[in-house]
This record gives structure tokens, sequence and C-alpha cells, in this order.
């Protein structure tokens, strides 16, 4: 079958892109939207436009759509954008949602509207585990921006470590966050995976908004 990836450049849809070329489904191209808004409901903001050298990296085909950000607005920008990943020759669509019942439904819904069949490989696993096989089969991320009581902020805009993961995930049993960051509590930034051809080297600024929220704005990428 040939799919189509929501695309964000973070390790949920890196991982969903991974497990669909594991699977044997031919990649037609990766979409990413990006918002204007960074109270996106439906898509990641920080660092989006980056995703072109990801795409680069893999050797597949980017799509990137603009849009609003607004609840509404944005569902129809999707729209859009599967619509031209169909026209290409797509037959399903291939995401990363983890949890977040908003994202998979209005996902399935648009997807079922244009005949194509929906893939969620991540959804409902186990958190932890999944952070822990991340770092374990080689996918290397750093994390873009964290705004969650208790979260370590000394690993923004770090690589994240074996140990890392689980200083997270000691710290999201204790103050109650997603360890897998489904609830917005972070955001990541995807560097190398198994299906990358090169790595890639980030720089950016680190930059703390409010004692609970903090960012990592890439500046440039090699």
């Amino acid at each position: 079958m040939k799919i189509c990836v929501l695309y964000s450049g973070g390790k949920d849809s890196t991982y969903a892109l991974h497990w669909a070329v594991f699977k044997g489904f031919e990649v037609v191209c990766l979409i990413t939207l990006i918002p204007k808004r960074e109270d996106s409901w439906m898509f990641q903001y920080p660092n989006v436009i980056y995703t072109k050298y990801q795409a680069e990296a893999m050797d597949f085909k980017l799509i990137t759509f603009g849009t609003s950000g607004e609840k509404d607005k944005e569902l129809e920008d999707l729209k859009k954008a599967l619509l031209q990943a169909k026209n290409e020759g797509a037959d399903g669509i291939v995401s990363g949602a983890l949890l977040s019942d908003y994202q998979r439904l209005n996902i399935s819904i648009i997807a079922e509207e244009l005949g194509l069949k929906t893939y969620t490989p991540l959804w409902r696993k186990s958190q932890e585990e999944y952070m822990r096989w991340l770092v374990k089969e080689g996918f290397k991320f750093i994390i873009t921006s964290a705004s969650a009581y208790g979260f370590p902020f000394d690993l923004v805009g770090k690589e994240i470590t074996t140990e890392d993961v689980e200083k997270i995930i000691e710290r999201a049993r204790r103050y109650g966050f997603n360890p897998a960051f489904e609830g917005g509590e972070a955001e990541t930034f995807v560097t190398y995976a198994p299906l990358f051809k090169t790595q890639l080297r980030v720089n950016g600024k680190l930059k703390r908004i409010s004692e609970y929220e903090c960012r990592y704005e890439i500046t440039d990428i090699h």
C-alpha cells in the first residue's frame, strides 16, 4: 500500500514513519502542516519549519502546508493536504498519535471522507516503554520545548540519553505529567533515526519563557 505520513519532525511522527517503512508500506510523501499559532490544537509548532532537513536526510518527498492554527480552519487545511497526497497516489495515512482522541478522531474522519485508510502504530502504547525503546533503537532527538510542573528543564536543548529517559520517567511519576509528552508537556526534534542517511547537527539558543516553560529555538542545521 502507498501511504503518506503526517510529519512534524518529532519523535512520534518519526517512529510512525519508521514503522510504516519496516511494515512494507511505500511512502509517497511526508506532510508537514506549519501553524501560525503556537497554541494549535492539531499540529506541532516549535521548529516544525525544519522538517525539510529531515526529509532530505531520509530521501523522502515533503509536502508543506501553512495553516492558521485556528481550530476549525486547520482541519480544512489538513483535508487539502491529504487530498494532495491522495492525488499523488497515497491510499492511506500514518500518524504518530499516542493518546489524543481529538487528533486521532479528526484525522480518521477526514481520511474516511477522502477514502484513505488510517494507521496509528503508537496508539495506546506504554508511554514509559516507548521512550526507553526509542533511545535503545538508535533514535536521537532533542527536547525543543517544555512546559510542565516538575519537568527536568535542564534537558531542554539536549540530545536525550538512556539516563535522561529514566529521569523523565521518574519526574513524570512524581509530578503526574505524561512521560512521552502527549499532553503537550514537551516537544522534540529528531536529529537521527534508523532511516536517516546522515545525522543532523543542530545549533540553537535556549530561551526561558517562565518558571515552568522553556524553549530551545533552532537557529541553523547542517
